[in-house]
C-alpha cells in the first residue's frame, strides 16, 4: 500500500503535467490562429488595402495588440478564465493581421526554414528550462534590461536607419529571447509545482503562460527572420 506522501507526490506530478500540457496547447493554438489569420489577410486584396493602405489602421492594430497584452497581464486576477482566453485568442488573431506583412516581404521558403529553426531552438531551450537544476531567476533582470534596450534601439533606429544598430539589436534580440524561453519555462514549472487556489486560477495561469511563451517564440522568429529571411 502506498504511503500518503507518495500519493501526494503523484497528485502534484499529475497537476504539473496537466498544467504544462495546457500551456503549450494554448500557445500552439495561438500560433496556429496567427498563421491562419495572416494567410487569410494576404489572400484578401480589400483587407490588405485596408490594413497596409492606411497607416492609421495599421498603427491602431499594433496599439491594440499592445493594449491586449498589457490588459491580459495586468488584470489577469480580475478576469475570468473565459475572458482571459478570449483576449489571448483576439491578440493572436490581430497579430496575424499585422504579421501578414511578413508573407509579402519574404519568400515562403525562407519563412518555412526560419520557422523550423525557431521551433528547434525554442524546443531545446524549453527543455533546458524544464530539466536544468540551475536556478535561472538571476537571468530575469538581465534579460529584462536587454529587452528594454532592444525596444529603445529599434524605436530610435526607425529614424536613423543605421545598419549597425539594426544588426546589433538583431543578435542581441536572439540572445535575449533564447534566454527568455528557458527562463519563462522554468518559471512556469515552478508555478505548476507551487499549485493554484482552484481550477479557474489554473486555467488563467495557463493562458498567461501561453502568452509568455507565444511572445518568446514569435519574437525569436522575427529576429531569426532578419538573418535567414530572403526578401522578395
Amino acid at each position: 500500500m502506498e504511503s500518503p506522501l507518495t500519493i501526494g507526490r503523484e497528485r502534484v506530478a499529475v497537476t504539473h503535467h496537466t498544467f504544462i500540457r495546457r500551456v503549450y496547447g494554448w500557445m500552439a493554438a495561438g500560433l496556429a490562429l496567427t498563421a491562419l489569420t495572416a494567410l487569410l489577410t494576404i489572400s484578401s486584396e480589400p483587407l490588405l488595402r485596408l490594413v497596409f493602405g492606411n497607416r492609421l489602421v495599421f498603427y491602431a492594430l499594433v496599439i491594440g495588440e499592445l493594449g491586449l497584452v498589457v490588459a491580459l497581464s495586468a488584470a489577469i486576477n480580475r478576469l475570468s478564465a473565459a475572458t482571459a482566453t478570449l483576449l489571448f485568442l483576439l491578440y493572436s488573431a490581430l497579430s496575424g493581421v499585422t504579421f501578414s506583412a511578413i508573407f509579402l516581404a519574404y519568400t515562403q521558403s525562407s519563412i518555412a526554414t526560419t520557422f523550423l529553426v525557431t521551433a528547434g531552438t525554442f524546443g531545446a531551450m524549453s527543455a533546458y528550462g524544464t530539466l536544468t537544476r540551475r536556478d535561472l531567476t538571476s537571468w530575469g533582470s538581465f534579460l529584462f534590461m536587454g529587452l528594454i534596450g532592444i525596444v529603445l534601439a529599434s524605436l530610435v533606429n526607425l529614424f536613423f536607419k543605421s545598419p549597425l544598430v539594426y544588426w546589433v539589436s538583431t543578435y542581441c534580440g536572439i540572445i535575449v529571447f533564447v534566454g527568455l524561453t528557458a527562463y519563462d519555462t522554468q518559471k512556469l514549472k515552478a508555478m505548476a509545482q507551487y499549485g493554484f487556489a482552484d481550477g479557474d486560477a489554473e486555467r488563467k495561469g495557463a493562458i498567461v503562460g501561453a502568452l509568455q511563451l507565444y511572445l518568446d517564440f514569435v519574437n525569436l522568429f522575427l529576429m531569426l527572420l532578419r538573418l535567414f529571411g530572403r526578401r522578395r
